[in-house]
Order: C-alpha cells, then sequence, then structure tokens
C-alpha cells in the first residue's frame, strides 16, 4: 500500500492432472509469474512491476500421487465428483484442459463436459471466464498442401481451418472445434481459446527422454533412433508453452487459434544426433521402428507423435505476445543449455570422489564398493593406459577410411611411438606428463563427467595434483596468494583420506597368499619401500591434502581397523558424508525383476526356516518320545524292584504269624462261628487269652 497502487485480485487458474509432465511445468511456470502493468494490454509489454505472483493455481492431481507435494498449488482435488468439480471450475477465472500428451478417452471426455457445462453456467457467471484447451499440433498430421506438388510445405494459424487429424486425433479435433465456438456474441462471459503446441521438451524431459537417457548412461556405444529419421518436428520448450498461456489470459488476443511452436525445424535423426553428440558417444544407430515398442523404449502412441512430419509457423506468438522465451531458436540451437536443464531437473549429478592411502589399506575394495553403490566409475591409473592404447592400435589398425580419416590414423600412430619410446626409456613405465595428460583426458570424459567417478590411489603429491586440476595459472600478482583455481568439472569434491599403522598394514600383506602379494606388488621387497615413500610424501613441506585444502576440499580422515574387516564402518561413514546416490535408479522393469528375486529369495528362506523348524519340532519329538520310554522302562523297573524287596522285607513277619498266631485264631474263629454269640469280638478276645494262658 506504500506505493499508492490498489491491491491486483490474484486470477485464480484451473489445470488438470498436474501431476504429469506437460501441466505440471506449465502450472510450475504459471505460479511464478508476475503482475503486469494493466496497460500493457495495448503495449505487448509484460514486464514485471512489482515482483508479485500474477495467478493462484489449483488442479487435479491423481490417486496414484495424491501425496506428494505440489508446492505452486494453492489447492489441489484428487479424483473428485463432477458436481465437486463443477463448483471448483466456477471458482476460477481461466480453466486450462491440456490434452497435448497422450490424452485418453476419459479425459476428452471430461474436457468436452467442462466446456459444455461451463458454457451453459454462462448466465451466471458474475464476471468474464477463460477456458484454454491445450491440444497438439497432430491434429495437423494429415493436412494436405494446396498445391499437391509442392514440396516443404510450411503451415501457419491462418490455415487452421484446413487442418486434417489422423484417426487418433478426431476426438482431439472435434474439442477443438467445441471450444472455437465460444465468445462469438458481444455479451459471451466465456471466451474459448485453443492452443495447438508443438512437441514439448525440457525440464527433465517426457517424450524425448529416452534418447536422453540412453546418452547420459553410455552403456551402449550407440543411440538408436527408431525409423529413418527424416520427419520434421514441430517443438516448444514446455515453459514457452507456458508463456503462451500466460499472454493469452493477460492479453485476450483477437485470434482463438493460436499454434505454440519454437523457430526451429530440425528433423528427428538431427535431434537425436545432437542430443547423443552433447551427452553421450555422438553416435546414433538406425533401427527398424517397431524395434521401439519391442524393446519398450517407446509406446505406439508415443511413436505417433515421433513420426509427426510437419513444418509449421507461428506468427501471433511472434508478432502480438511478449514472450520470454526459453528456447526460441529450438532444441538443437540450445542443446547444452537443455541437457543442463535435464541435468539438474532430475538431479543427475556427477559424484567424484578421490580415495588416498598407504599401500593395502584397502583403497581398491573400498573403491569397488563406492562405484557399484553409487553407479559411478573406477579410475585405475593401469586400466587408463592400457585402454588408451589398445584404442590407439584399433584406430592404426583400421581398414576402414570411412570410419577413421588417415589424420586419425597418422596421430594415433605418433601417440603409439611416443608411448612406446616413453616405457623404454623409464623402465616399462610411461612419463609422468604422459600419465597425466592420460588422466585429465579420462577424467575429462563423458561418463566421468555424466556419472562421476572414484580416482584410486594415484594421486601421490601436491604437484601431481595441481598439475590434473588446476585450470590454468592466475594472471595477476594480486591474486597469487588467493586460492587456487582448479577445473571444477574433474576436480573431486570428496576426499577420504584412509589410515592404518604399520603394523597393521604389515601384518595384512604377511597373511596374504604369494601370488596376491607378487601381483599387488605387496611381496616384502617392494611394500617396505612403498609404504616408506608414502609416509615421506605425508610428511613433505606441501602434500597432497593440503592442495585440496587450499582448494577448500577438506579432506575427511578415516582409520582403517582390524575389527572393520569387511569395511561396513568405513563405506557407512563415507556415504553418510557423500549422499545418496546421484544417478539414474533401476528402470521399472529392472524394479520389478529386483522385486521379484527378493520376493523369491524372501520366500525360499521362509520355506527354509520353516524346514528348519519343522525338523527341529520333529527332532524334538523324537527324542521326547525316547526319553519317555526309557522313562517308563525305568520307572518298571523301579516298581519291579520294590515289589521284590517288599517281598522280602515281608516273608519272616508271615512265618511268624503263620507258627504262633494263625493256628489259636483260626480255631477261635471257628468256635465263633459254631456257637455264634451275641458279641463276636467279646467272644474271640476271651476265647484267645484262655488259649494264651492254658
Amino acid at each position: 500500500m506504500g506505493d499508492g497502487r490498489p491491491k491486483t485480485r490474484l486470477k485464480r487458474i484451473f489445470i488438470n492432472d498436474v501431476d504429469g509432465y506437460s501441466s505440471e511445468n506449465i502450472a510450475k511456470f504459471l505460479s511464478t509469474s508476475t503482475n503486469v502493468d494493466e496497460d500493457s494490454s495495448e503495449t505487448g509489454n509484460t514486464s514485471s512491476i512489482r515482483g508479485e505472483p500474477s495467478f493462484q493455481i489449483v488442479g487435479t492431481v491423481s490417486p496414484s500421487r495424491k501425496d506428494d507435494k505440489y508446492p505452486f498449488l494453492l489447492e489441489q482435488y484428487v479424483s473428485p465428483t463432477r458436481d465437486k468439480l463443477l463448483e471448483r471450475l466456477l471458482e476460477c477465472d481461466v480453466v486450462v484442459y491440456n490434452i497435448s500428451e497422450s490424452a485418453t478417452k476419459q479425459l476428452i471426455e471430461e474436457a468436452t463436459w467442462a466446456i459444455t457445462t461451463l458454457n451453459a453456467e454462462m448466465s451466471n457467471f458474475k464476471s468474464r471466464k477463460m477456458f484454454i484447451l491445450v491440444s497438439s499440433v497432430m491434429t495437423w498430421t494429415m493436412t494436405k498442401p494446396q498445391d499437391p506438388e509442392e514440396a516443404d510445405v510450411v503451415f501457419t494459424e491462418d490455415e487452421f481451418r484446413r487442418r486434417r487429424p489422423p484417426p487418433n486425433f478426431r476426438n482431439h479435433n472435434s474439442l477443438e472445434k467445441l471450444v472455437l465456438k465460444l465468445g462469438r456474441g458481444r455479451k459471451n462471459k466465456l471466451a474459448g481459446y485453443v492452443v495447438a503446441c508443438g512437441l514439448q521438451y525440457g525440464m527433465g524431459e517426457s517424450l524425448f527422454h529416452y534418447f536422453f537417457k540412453v546418452s547420459w548412461l553410455m552403456q551402449v556405444p550407440k543411440v538408436s533412433l527408431f525409423g529413418p529419421g527424416t520427419n520434421h518436428i514441430p517443438m516448444i520448450h514446455v515453459n514457452d508453452l507456458g508463456g503462451v498461456i500466460q499472454n493469452i489470459v493477460e492479453l485476450r488476443p483477437k485470434s482463438k487459434y493460436i499454434l505454440a511452436v519454437d523457430d526451429s525445424k530440425n528433423t528427428l535423426e538431427e535431434i537425436v544426433k545432437t542430443i547423443s553428440d552433447t551427452l553421450g558417444s555422438g553416435k546414433i544407430d538406425k533401427d527398424p521402428e517397431q524395434y521401439a515398442t519391442a524393446m519398450k523404449a517407446f509406446k505406439p502412441e508415443e511413436m505417433e507423435y515421433l513420426n509427426i512430419n510437419l513444418r509449421l509457423d507461428a506468427f501471433i506468438i511472434k508478432d502480438s505476445f511478449s514472450l520470454q522465451w526459453t528456447s526460441e531458436a529450438g532444441m538443437i540451437r540450445n542443446m547444452i543449455d537443455i541437457v543442463e536443464e535435464y541435468k539438474d531437473t532430475r538431479q543427475l549429478l556427477p559424484i567424484r570422489i578421490s580415495l588416498v592411502g598407504p599401500p593395502a589399506v584397502g583403497k581398491s575394495t573400498i573403491a569397488e564398493k563406492l562405484c557399484s553403490h553409487y553407479q559411478i566409475h573406477h579410475i585405475k591409473i593401469k586400466d587408463v593406459i592400457e585402454e588408451k592404447i589398445t584404442h590407439l592400435k584399433e584406430i592404426a589398425n583400421e581398414t576402414d577410411h570411412d570410419i577413421v580419416s588417415e589424420e586419425e590414423m597418422a596421430a594415433a600412430v605418433n601417440q603409439l611411438e611416443q608411448f612406446s619410446q616413453s616405457l623404454e626409456m623409464n623402465a616399462g613405465r610411461l612419463a609422468d606428463y604422459l600419465v597425466v595428460d592420460l588422466l585429465k583426458e579420462k577424467l575429462n570424459s563423458k561418463p566421468c563427467r555424466n556419472q562421476g567417478f572414484v580416482l584410486n590411489g594415484f594421486l601421490k603429491s601436491y604437484k601431481q595434483a595441481k598439475q590434473i586440476f588446476s585450470d590454468g595459472e592466475t594472471g595477476s600478482q594480486e591474486l597469487l596468494h588467493q586460492r587456487p583455481v582448479c577445473n571444477k568439472k574433474i576436480t573431486p569434491e570428496h576426499i577420504f583420506a584412509l589410515n592404518a599403522t604399520d603394523d597393521f598394514l604389515i601384518t595384512r600383506v604377511q597373511g596374504l597368499p604369494q601370488s596376491v602379494a607378487e601381483t599387488k606388488r605387496y611381496t616384502q621387497e617392494e611394500f617396505l619401500p612403498r609404504l616408506s615413500r608414502y609416509r615421506q610424501l605425508a610428511t613433505a613441506e606441501e602434500t597432497l591434502l593440503d592442495y585440496f585444502d587450499e582448494l577448500e576440499i577438506h579432506p575427511e580422515y578415516i582409520e582403517v581397523t582390524a575389527a572393520d574387516s569387511d569395511y561396513t564402518d568405513v563405506m557407512k561413514q563415507i556415504t553418510e558424508m557423500v549422499g545418496v546416490p546421484k544417478n539414474y535408479g533401476p528402470s521399472p522393469e529392472e524394479q520389478a525383476e529386483e522385486d521379484r528375486k527378493r520376493d523369491e529369495e524372501r520366500k525360499q528362506k521362509l520355506a527354509e526356516e520353516t524346514a528348519e523348524r519343522k525338523r527341529r519340532n520333529e527332532a524334538a519329538l523324537d527324542e521326547m518320545g525316547a526319553q519317555y520310554e526309557e522313562w517308563r522302562r525305568n520307572l518298571s523297573e523301579v516298581q519291579h524292584q520294590e515289589s521284590e524287596l517288599h517281598e522280602a522285607h515281608s516273608l519272616p513277619l508271615r512265618n511268624y504269624l503263620t507258627k504262633y498266631v494263625m493256628p489259636s485264631l483260626t480255631e477261635a474263629m471257628l468256635q465263633c462261628s459254631e456257637i455264634k454269640p451275641d458279641d463276636p469280638v467279646d467272644f474271640l478276645a476271651e476265647h484267645l487269652l484262655r488259649d494264651n494262658q492254658q
């Protein structure tokens, strides 16, 4: 309010499917667009005056991505009903339906319903609204030139009524016509625009992603081009498409049908070759078109887009709009920037690591583990030299001059002779300056520049590091005392200084088989001098680690001990400091295969554990049964022994009773039976007493 201007009400824009590549980037672009001067409608000037956002963005997202974060959205709607969706659309000033990517029948029907329903509700609008259909130049695919004999025809917006779509895009064309019918009356409150955009690129890529990914990974020597590739492809950067929509919203142009394409008229072959040149090996391989789907590189509907063959000129966005172009000249002319944008968007950032430390501390093993974890390249100077010599020999022995020119062959032969002379003069070792040149060439190679590397053990001194990583001498005496300038594209970002005691290293080496020790130069005659040289260099006036300290790439010191024989602790420390991998993860198919293998391993492990538990239970039951039978046998034996003992103890008493008691008692009982006295017990007692007295 301090500037005296009334606060402008932000326009509310609805965009469908903001979790898709095209709609998401359009929404991001519009969410950062700034207010423009109200008078700019007449001048076409869209320069910012306050730097405030111009729009509030709302939109739909698919259920599968409802939990993702969309900070550029004011509101997001997941699978709303038609009634709920209509309420949201009526709250907006602008409704954008994007069907430019592979639009489903359901999306076409939803967009048709939206425009029809809004048109029916128009009398209830409190202010004018706008409906923008983002369609595709694919609706022009079957358009014929007015002169059939004319070659390389270039179409413009003026001819949009003559456009003819292929079968798969007839619904797109019908929806375009429906939108163009809006806003013909003076009192019409719903203006309709159709934006026919070229194939979109930029911001991490979508349709062209396969070519970028294969080039970046460099896992195959050539990038596949499916089909002849001679077709011309109309294109537009996705941010420039956002700019076109912004201009339509702010300027309300008279023309209702607008082509959104850049100035390029390149063929598919030219596009793929430039991607490969900039990001990969620079080579392409033409394969039959059907290979695209067989290799799962593209879906059939994506190949239909890539097979388009059109030349289009867009005059309205050039003459009437004020676009701040991202890529006006097209992808090829701006490929370096597009590649950097691709890497940044997908966070495909190289990880550059250098491991230093005494011999036998475990640098090679740790390097292999790091390369496997981060999917980067292991740089061993011996392998670099062998690889270079092999490559030079292949060039020198090539007989096909279409593949290798005579100048390249001569250069390869000269370099081989230089290497041979150096090896002879240095007892089988290359001169240091040649090794430095080879290493710099390797670190500057596209695989290392794309993914990164682990440099293992070659760096020994301050001088070597300066020769390899320095970006030239400073030109002014005033700058001599400032930190040195390095080539940031090849200089390691992470320096790990591994260390261990001499006793530990010597003991480790002594435990190796003789053949391994000889291969690794760990025999006593070689190892001790190497260890001594390392310790001397580590205490020099200017050390290797001092160089990186001056670059403010401060080394991390890690102690290797016998307790961490498999380097688990070392790897944990390094990965925590380096961070997560910044590389492509497995593809959906590879991830599914990994999940399947993990599931099989889990099931197999579970089955083995179940079988083991069953075996143990059965063994325990068998053991318990045996123990029970033994207990029963022991119990029977004890009972038998107790019976015999009882029998033995009772024999004297029985004899005594038989001799002295039983005769008198038997006689008394017989008399008692004959007389039958009233008190038999008393009778027996008196009888026994009399018998005893007698």
